[in-house]
Parts: structure tokens; C-alpha cells; sequence
């Protein structure tokens, strides 16, 4: 029996803090990719008894493994792995890519051993590294379906301006573990987290459930609906995110969903509601005035009066002014706001401030045709904003749709485009959503099943409609895994088509994988 059910948990709700008792604690670590090594470091650091399971792993990390002093086992999880069922855990620590109906999960639930994921356990560990009063470092946390590490970025971006050691990390690539256990220390850690690093923190509130500082919501669209199995268990595992805040919790006013998550959560007493949009703000509220981002939340006077934090003319000149952009400064502004940091430093921040690869990213110009790279819109609400952007696009979509309809995306935003060239596994789909929705449009389907062709025939095809002052952009709605790594990998190979295209004189042919789909 494990000591979770012996005891009654007891053990495990005294177990937060870095300097808690953890030596002997039977701890199973589910995956082992950067998140599951982060994870497996710190609890063998802790004198914990670590099992690491997973289906496969990189060669790097299963070779350190050993070093670390875990054990590892690898092999087939369609099953539950009898070495984990001896084992006898007494807290799975699961990465976010095990979804709820896992064989492993669904067998921890039944057997009631509890299950954490690796936000939680930071949480616990916070204090390894403290600030200069002694106390951890606070945390902001960011989610959405999207613009989450833009604005997790942009947080950390006018945290440091405003003078505070503060760290992104999270979903954003640096596992949570990795920044707590930073020996260089930080005031504040801006959290980006996924839905399913959501889903594992809502499954318990106890003593290890984290309170962050403030929280934010950007916006809510389907996504993600295999993992979850429904968008309203998605909907419950982003409304976490505001569960226990102690200063703000961001919405964003255009979105009623995110305010209800508001309306609805346990927070600590004397937390704020802070919305914000692209209109002119009320009290307690940041948005746009006459082209001049304003904040009207965190000053006294916030009834009559506002602060300006800067310009739609400032943030074109940074080519950050597209509609969900400023949107997302708005958001970031807010929380940074939450922590005192002051306008000067917000407008200082955003001087500096350049977007990630594959966010509405201009890879050429040439002919009179802007090719922009928005492969980081992995799903129809992305993509939307990316549309709404640049009006009269021809638009590269397509890839795998994760169970969600593109019909609505298509409807909504495909009737305005100039074309569209269909890309990816589930074409078909897309390509009916356009007879459907916009039978106007003409649609060009890439049917090629190699890679490395892919984007060649894509850049051709759309290179072959376009006119002087179009825009081409690749914003696929849809994950990438069908044809690509990742959609960083997509958007690098678009990039790469485009300089092919222009360097060859623009002379070619969308060749015979390129075919009509559509009128």
C-alpha cells in the first residue's frame, strides 16, 4: 500500500516546501521529454524514490536517467506496465501530453493515487531560491487558446524594464522546475500554461495548489478537443488558471467566456477584475483611446482619469499593431500593472519588444507580393486573427484539424480572401468547408504526401494567383504534425520556398501537384 493511502495524504499536504521531508517518497514520472526530466531532477535532488515511464524518450535524457539516480522503464503504454503497478507510487507526476483517457491516468484515478503535474510540484519547491526578504519569487500566469507566449513574452519584457528579475517559463519551453531552481533567483516568473497543464492542476485543491499573483485568460475557441474530450471540459481546465489569484484576474472583455471564468473562480479576498479590449475602457479596465493605449485600472484617480501607455502609431512602426496584438500588450500591460511596473518602462518595453518567429511574420517582399509566415496559428481562431489582419489574403491553410470544424473559420473570414491553397493530411475537409461557405473562392489543393515538397508546390501555386500589392499568408488553422516536426519547422520550410521562388525568377509552375479543388 502507498504511503498517499496509508496515511491518509497526510504526508503529501506537508510536503511544500524545498526543505520538507521527501526522502523515500515513491514518485512515478510519466514521459520524458524536457518537462518529465525537469521533473525526475528535481524529486531525485529531493532524496524522493523516482521511477521514470514512458513510451519513448531522446537518447540524451535516457542516458542521464541512471545519473540522476532514477530508474527508468520504456516500452508500450497501451497498457498499464505491471513494473508501475509493483511500484506502488505514492504520487504520479504526469507531463501535459497524457490526456485524461490514458490508459495510465485512468488506471491513477481508479486506484485514487493522486496525480500531479509538474506546475504543482514547482509550486511546492518554490522556495528553494528565495528573493531578497526571503520569500519565493512571485508568479503570474498566462493562458488562452491563443497568444499566450507572445503575451507571456511581453510580460516578462516589461517586468525586466520596470527593474524586477522576472523569468517566461512554462509552456513557453523552460520548464517551471528549471526557473524555480535557478540559482541566479527572480522576483517574479511568468507562467505560460497549456489546457493540459491546466487539466492536472484542477484535478486537486489542497496545500499544493499554487495562488498566483495575477492571471489572465486572453480568449477561448475550440481547440484541443480530442485531449479533453469536450470543450467544456477545455473551458474547466483554462478556468484554473484564475483559481486563488491575489491581486488581478485579466479578461478580456471581448470574450464573455473569459469573464465568466472570472465571475466563477475562488480567488483570494481582495483580488480585482481587470478587463480589457480595443474600445475606450470604463474603471478598472485597459483599452484604446483615440489610438492611445490606456490603462484605467491601477491608478487612484482610475474614475476620471487614465495613463497613457502608448500608440497604435508606436506599435505600427514595430509592426505590432495588428488587432490581436494590441490586444495581447493590452493583457501583458495589465499584468505587468498588477506588480507596479510603470507606463514608462510598459512604453520603454515595447521599443525593444520583437515577436517570435512564425507569429505574422513578413518573410519577403517581392513583385509587389508580401509573404507573411503565421505558422504558429495552429487553430482556426489563430487563424482568424491572422485573417482579420491582413483582409483579401491569399490564405495557405490547412494541416491536421485536432476535431475541430474549420466550417465557421471559412464562413466567417474565408469568403474575403483573394484564394485559398489547401495544404495537409485532412484537405478534404477543408476544401468542402470552402464549397460550402465560399464557393466563390477559388481554392488550389496541394496533393503531395512528401515533406519536402510541400511548401515548394504551396509557394508556387499561390505564387501563381497572386497580383501586385497581395499578401500571401500561412496561417494553416491546424497542427502540423501530419506533414512537418512542429509548426516552427512549417513555417521555417514556407520561409524557405518563398527566397526558392524569388531567387528562381518566380518562373515556374505549380506543377502537377497542385490541383484545382474548388471554384
Amino acid at each position: 500500500m502507498s504511503v498517499a493511502a496509508s496515511d491518509g495524504g497526510t504526508r503529501l499536504d506537508g510536503l511544500t516546501s524545498w526543505h520538507a521531508d521527501w526522502s523515500g517518497l515513491r514518485v512515478a514520472v510519466l514521459g520524458l521529454a524536457a518537462t518529465g526530466f525537469s521533473v525526475a531532477d528535481t524529486l531525485t535532488e529531493l532524496g524522493a524514490d523516482v521511477l521514470v515511464v514512458t513510451e519513448q524518450a531522446a537518447e540524451e535524457y535516457a542516458r542521464l536517467v541512471p545519473v540522476i539516480g532514477a530508474r527508468l522503464w520504456q516500452g508500450d503504454l497501451s497498457e498499464v506496465p505491471e513494473e508501475l503497478r509493483g511500484f506502488a507510487p505514492d504520487v504520479i507526476v504526469a507531463s501535459p501530453g497524457f490526456p485524461p483517457s490514458h490508459p495510465v491516468i485512468a488506471w491513477a484515478r481508479d486506484a485514487g493515487v493522486p496525480l500531479w503535474g509538474d506546475i504543482e510540484l514547482a509550486w511546492r519547491v518554490r522556495d528553494k531560491v528565495t528573493r531578497a526578504d526571503g520569500t519565493p519569487a512571485e508568479w503570474v500566469f498566462v493562458t488562452g487558446t491563443n497568444g499566450k507566449t507572445t503575451t507571456t513574452r511581453l510580460t516578462a519584457t516589461m517586468l525586466v524594464e520596470g527593474g524586477l528579475r522576472a523569468a517566461p517559463c512554462g509552456n513557453i519551453g523552460v520548464p517551471v522546475l528549471d526557473a524555480v531552481r535557478d540559482p541566479a533567483g527572480f522576483d517574479v516568473l511568468v507562467v505560460e500554461l497549456s489546457s493540459h497543464q491546466l487539466w492536472y492542476l484542477g484535478l486537486e485543491d489542497g496545500a499544493g495548489s499554487p495562488s498566483p499573483h495575477a492571471a489572465v485568460c486572453l480568449n477561448l475557441a475550440d481547440d484541443h478537443l480530442v485531449w479533453h474530450g469536450s470543450f467544456a471540459a477545455y473551458r474547466d481546465a483554462k478556468a484554473v488558471v484564475y483559481r486563488h489569484a491575489k491581486a488581478a484576474c485579466v479578461y478580456n472583455k471581448a470574450d464573455e467566456a473569459t469573464l465568466r471564468m472570472v465571475e466563477e473562480a475562488d480567488v483570494v479576498e481582495g483580488a480585482r477584475a481587470i478587463g480589457f479590449d480595443l474600445g475606450v475602457p470604463g474603471p478598472s479596465e485597459l483599452g484604446v483611446v483615440e489610438g492611445i493605449l490606456v490603462d484605467r485600472a491601477f491608478l487612484a484617480a482610475r474614475r476620471t482619469s487614465a495613463l497613457e501607455l502608448t500608440t497604435v502609431r508606436a506599435l505600427e512602426e514595430r509592426g505590432l499593431s495588428a488587432p490581436h496584438m494590441v490586444a495581447n500588450i493590452l493583457a501583458a500591460a495589465a499584468l505587468a500593472r498588477s506588480l507596479d511596473v510603470q507606463p514608462a518602462a510598459i512604453r520603454s518595453a515595447l521599443t525593444s519588444f520583437r515577436l517570435d518567429p512564425h507569429r505574422i511574420e513578413v518573410v519577403a517582399r517581392a513583385g509587389g507580393i508580401t509573404w507573411v509566415d503565421d505558422s504558429k496559428a495552429t487553430n482556426p481562431h489563430a487563424a482568424a486573427s491572422s485573417l482579420a489582419a491582413f483582409p483579401g489574403a491569399i490564405w495557405i491553410v490547412g494541416g491536421q484539424l485536432k476535431g475541430v470544424d474549420i466550417g465557421s473559420l471559412v464562413a466567417e473570414r474565408g469568403a474575403s480572401t483573394r484564394a485559398a491553397v489547401v495544404i495537409g493530411v485532412e484537405r478534404s475537409e477543408v476544401v468542402a468547408a470552402f464549397a460550402r461557405h465560399a464557393p466563390g473562392v477559388p481554392v488550389i489543393e496541394v496533393d503531395h504526401a512528401q515533406t519536402e515538397n510541400v511548401m515548394a508546390r504551396a509557394v508556387a501555386a499561390a505564387a501563381g494567383i497572386a497580383r501586385d500589392g497581395d499578401v500571401v499568408l500561412l496561417a494553416p488553422a491546424a497542427a502540423s504534425f501530419d506533414q512537418f516536426t512542429g509548426y516552427d519547422d512549417r513555417g521555417t520550410q514556407f520561409a524557405e520556398a518563398v527566397r526558392d521562388w524569388i531567387e528562381g525568377g518566380a518562373t515556374r509552375d505549380a506543377g502537377d501537384d497542385a490541383t484545382p479543388g474548388g471554384s
